[in-house]
């Protein structure tokens, strides 16, 4: 065999190996060079172009939920209007920020240039309204009430209105079913902040810059299940915003509606006769300040006795909630915040707070059969009442002579109240009190719920207040140096009183019991808060959260989650207590200070209570107050500086009772006519589709007034017959 020397191989394999390793290094040479020039030599460059590169986001809004009455009736829902806005990033890439266009927008709209310029500009701690509180980054509304022939311009002249879109949009409307505008209950909306963005980006339901929300009432507290959830799709773009595809696509989801306890005829009711009542107040003369009251503000609320459902709530003065949609104007933000608009956007339903006068003394009865006395026990009704060298008068000095705690409340006697909180006092040690003092008149307010909220789904409610020990002192910490500074021994009246409170003013005084005993001094309560409390008379003693809210539907009618009552607490009475207070309350409607208010009501088939009241105010005129309640409804109406209760308030509750009931002036009873003579229990039924077969609602047209004799009114009470409370 033939050896072939490995020689003869050798050198043509190790050229190849040799061109082969070159060559693989010529690669990851070049490869290499060009990573480093990618990376490093114009690694910055690319950067910047691919930062351009990523994704988009095209929001779809999702359709807000309608406010439904009880029976299905909506007060706040949804319709298509051509809504003009403009964008304001495209505005601000023009030389001269968009002030041209805008110029030309406004001539388009017939409106003021600076009008449309303000909504454009950004709000902040300096710029007064119109301005825009949502986000820079979002379309911002102009107008929504632009003619076809208007939005038509836009659309065809593209090319003169750059930034500015005319488009077919869904917005809210308060629709005003029956006149019933039910403005401080519903609220408003205005679009989200980005701080309110920024907070919400981690909860369960964040917020999108499209989305608008909840300012006050209904559309704030129910914010959330009203809202939905908007639609979203994500395109991928490059950096010259060219579409790339579609990364991810999630469809809209529309709110949910809320069914509310209100009832929109009873609104509308309700709401006529609290504007009627101010009106007719103004027209009466005040002998104490020689003027006519003014009858600035009022409020009345109508609640379920048996749940606490509201199902009416009015608060005047009002105002158009659809003002807001849109964005507001700076004529129409003055109107609702200016110094001279008197707050219409305040709910004094539960944001009033006011000294309650006479329709608190349900209180201090209760104290005083908790502290020992005697329901049916005698008690002294005179003409006056002293302590040292003051003397508390009974109105008009008018006595009754010796009455049990009953027939004080059906008169009004203020003395037996004076009488009882000045005795506690002494039993509690004066103004030395004893460690452990009782405290009775006070620790049963509480117990009524006084002095803090009672729970109702609506926001910013108020507490009221009962000026206790603890009150007096943190009140005189608050203000020792005020009063120190300006009071005087000897000077005015506003000295002179600062002068005892700078000395003394964390003492509790025998003036400030008696006081507080009859619903005067410092004593603050609001028309819910007394609701909630003659309510609990009416049923028993349960204390219910009051509740506007009924229940939540699905947007398609499938799924309905009821807000069910809740109590929060039963009045400190006794069940014999209780009826005895009650039959007291009905004394007072048949034979009391309210019964020249109740002549020819039918008692007998419809038991009403009542309990008057008249609260003084210093440097200002009488506050007007009217409790009372049915087995079915508890009412309560309050009017700022508008006399007598019986005299102010008192014939527009009766009205509103009349219209419940079927109630003609001479008392007869038309079913036909009633509009609510029981609770409403049942939920509207929505459809599939989103639809609501709501009945209409005819507005509400006032009974003819009644004769003199129909109503007591052949003349003036007889001096000391309460018309005064």
């Amino acid at each position: 065999m033939t050896n072939i020397p490995e020689t003869g191989r050798t050198p043509r394999v190790q050229i190849r190996l040799v061109v082969i390793q070159v060559l693989v290094v010529s690669l990851l040479l070049t490869l290499g060079g060009r990573l480093w020039y990618l990376q490093v030599r114009n690694g910055e460059e690319y950067a910047k172009e691919a930062s351009g590169n990523g994704v988009q986001r095209v929001v779809q809004p999702a359709v807000r939920g309608s406010i439904l009455d009880a029976r299905g009736v909506p007060i706040a829902d949804n319709e298509t209007r051509l809504v003009v806005s403009a964008s304001r990033t495209d505005l601000m890439k023009m030389k001269d920020d968009g002030k041209g266009v805008l110029t030309k927008l406004a001539g388009v709209l017939g409106v003021p240039a600076k009008e449309v310029t303000d909504k454009v500009r950004l709000c902040d701690s300096e710029t007064p309204q119109p301005c825009w509180n949502g986000s820079p980054y979002q379309p911002i509304p102009i107008t929504d009430e632009a003619t076809p022939k208007q939005a038509l311009q836009i659309r065809e002249r593209a090319e003169d209105f750059p930034g500015i879109t005319a488009e077919p949009t869904a917005v809210r409307r308060y629709a005003s079913p029956g006149n019933a505008n039910t403005a401080q209950v519903l609220g408003y909306l205005s679009p989200v902040t980005d701080g309110e963005i920024e907070k919400a980006k981690d909860s369960d339901s964040p917020y999108l810059r499209s989305d608008q929300v909840g300012r006050s009432g209904l559309e704030r507290q129910y914010d959330k299940e009203l809202r939905g959830k908007a639609g979203v799709t994500r395109y991928e773009v490059d950096n010259l915003g060219r579409v790339m595809g579609l990364a991810k696509s999630d469809e809209a989801e529309p709110g949910a509606n809320v069914v509310t306890s209100i009832d929109a005829r009873v609104q509308g009711v309700a709401e006529y006769e609290l504007n009627k009542a101010l009106k007719e107040a103004r027209k009466v003369y005040d002998d104490n300040t020689r003027m006519n009251y003014k009858a600035d503000s009022g409020a009345i609320v109508v609640m379920e006795s048996k749940t606490g459902r509201v199902v009416a709530m009015a608060s005047n003065p009002t105002y158009d909630p659809n003002a807001w949609v849109g964005g507001i104007s700076g004529k129409d933000y003055a109107r609702l915040t200016g110094k001279s608009s008197n707050y219409p956007l305040l709910n004094r339903a539960i944001q009033g707070q006011a000294a309650p006068g006479s329709i608190f003394k349900v209180v201090p009865v209760a104290a005083a059969v908790n502290a020992g006395y005697g329901f049916n026990d005698r008690y002294e009704c005179s003409s006056s009442y002293a302590i040292g060298g003051q003397v508390f008068n009974n109105f008009e000095s008018k006595g009754y002579g010796s009455i049990d705690l009953g027939q004080a409340l059906e008169v009004s006697c203020d003395t037996v109240f004076y009488r009882l909180a000045h005795e506690e006092w002494k039993r509690d040690g004066g103004t030395k009190p004893k460690k452990k003092a009782n405290d009775w008149f006070y620790k049963t307010a509480h117990q009524f719920g006084l002095g803090k909220e009672t729970g109702i789904d609506l926001p910013n409610e108020v507490t009221g207040r009962i000026p206790d020990r603890q009150w007096k002192r943190d009140f005189w910490k608050a203000n020792k140096d005020a009063w120190c500074k300006a009071g005087k021994k000897g000077g005015d009246f506003v000295e002179q009183l600062s002068y005892e409170n700078c000395l003394e003013g964390n003492l509790m005084r025998a003036g400030d019991s008696v006081n507080y005993s009859i619903g005067q001094g410092d004593t603050l309560v609001t028309p819910i808060q007394m609701a909630t409390i003659y309510g609990a008379l009416a049923n028993g003693g349960t204390m219910y959260d009051p509740s506007v809210g009924k229940a939540i539907i699905s947007p398609d009618g499938k799924k309905a989650t009821e807000i069910k009552p809740k109590a929060h607490g039963k009045l400190p009475l006794s069940r014999k207590t209780l009826g005895k207070i009650d039959e007291a309350l009905e004394g007072v409607a048949t034979r009391g200070t309210a019964a020249w208010r109740f002549t020819g009501w039918p008692q007998d088939k419809i038991p009403m209570h009542a309990k008057t009241g008249t609260a003084e105010v210093h440097g200002k005129q009488t506050t007007s107050w009217f409790a009372t309640y049915t087995d079915d409804y508890t009412i309560v109406m309050t009017i700022a500086q508008g006399g007598t209760g019986s005299g102010a308030s008192a014939p527009a509750v009766r009205n509103v009772y009349n219209a419940l009931y079927g109630v003609s002036p001479d008392g007869k009873i038309d079913r036909k006519k009633a509009l609510l003579p029981q609770p409403q229990k049942t939920l509207p039924k929505i459809q599939r589709d989103g639809s609501i077969d709501a009945p209409r609602i005819k507005p509400y047209k006032p009974q003819p007034e009644p004769s003199p004799t129909s109503q007591g009114l052949a003349g003036p009470p007889a001096p000391g017959t309460g018309r005064r409370d």
